[in-house]
């Protein structure tokens, strides 16, 4: 596997390993509003969707994670579920270069994901991604309040962002 280092954060960005699943859940923990999946959730993520996630490793921890998959039915797509910095490395466009990587090694025509209308962060992460990158962004009804059984979940708006030049539906080897 390779791994492409910044010299000036001293920041790994690679795939996640089996070994990440404990650091990246903990990291979750501590990032509200972001919901904390099991970490057997993360130990899947690590294994069967390791090729569309990425990590960011800053001193021999994780300090980002990425967590994407290519929906079945959306081969061209990739699906962004969640995007976490830690807190002291934030407003330093972490997760721009985590999602650009993931951009090279998964070349795809759109990126969808979900947000919360309160979640002002990522609702700002993702439109000035798609304004760098001269991208459409769309947003649409997603899962309704009431599907997350009890409402005290909010609903979550559907985004696509899009398309990206040289997308393809062929999944190309390790780049990271």
């Amino acid at each position: 596997m390779n791994s492409q280092k910044s010299k000036a954060d001293s920041i790994i960005f690679r795939r996640p390993e089996l070994k990440d699943a404990s650091g990246i859940h903990n990291l979750i923990k501590r990032s509200p509003p972001l919901e904390v999946n099991s970490l057997y959730c993360y130990l899947l993520l690590c294994d069967h969707f390791r090729n569309t996630c990425i990590v960011a490793e800053k001193d021999r921890k994780v300090v980002g994670f990425i967590a994407a998959y290519l929906p079945p039915t959306k081969l061209d797509t990739l699906f962004v579920w969640q995007v976490v910095v830690a807190k002291p490395l934030r407003n330093r466009s972490l997760a721009t270069k985590m999602l650009n990587k993931l951009l090279q090694s998964t070349p795809v025509l759109y990126i969808e994901t979900t947000v919360t209308p309160s979640n002002d962060a990522s609702m700002r992460f993702f439109r000035a991604f798609a304004h760098a990158r001269e991208a459409t962004l769309l947003s649409a009804a997603g899962y309704a309040r009431d599907l997350f059984g009890d409402n005290s979940h909010e609903e979550e708006l559907l985004l696509r962002l899009g398309p990206f030049a040289g997308g393809n539906q062929t999944i190309k080897g390790d780049i990271l």
